[in-house]
């Protein structure tokens, strides 16, 4: 089995070919090809690449299939016996990739 570990927006992830990862929003259309090129670490069956700190050559093709809301997270701000109270939402917006192709040169 073929996968990478890739670092977006400061946060890392698992990409296997044909799976669908959710990264922090980047600023693309649907149906356009994004390649992200850091690249930590590349393993292809007893291969393994570990880079320092990125592996050179290595990109990994994906596909922009849409953007998306995550879950909804309320914060409550409470005093007592002030009568402060504040609620406020939240809901990150994620884009959705389709890895295509795990490329190592």
């Amino acid at each position: 089995m073929k996968y990478a570990i890739l670092e977006a927006g400061g946060k890392q992830y698992k990409a296997v070919e044909g799976s669908i990862i959710d990264v922090d929003l980047l600023v693309v259309e649907a149906g356009a090809q994004v390649n992200l090129d850091k690249v930590l670490l590349v393993v292809d069956g007893p291969d393994i690449s570990v880079g320092a700190p990125t592996v050179k050559g290595a990109t990994v093709k994906t596909e922009v299939i849409g953007t998306l809301k995550g879950p909804k997270i309320d914060v409550f701000r409470y005093a007592p016996k002030k009568r402060i109270r504040r609620k406020i939402g939240h809901r990150q917006q994620y884009t959705q990739l389709k890895v295509v192709e795990i490329v190592v040169e």
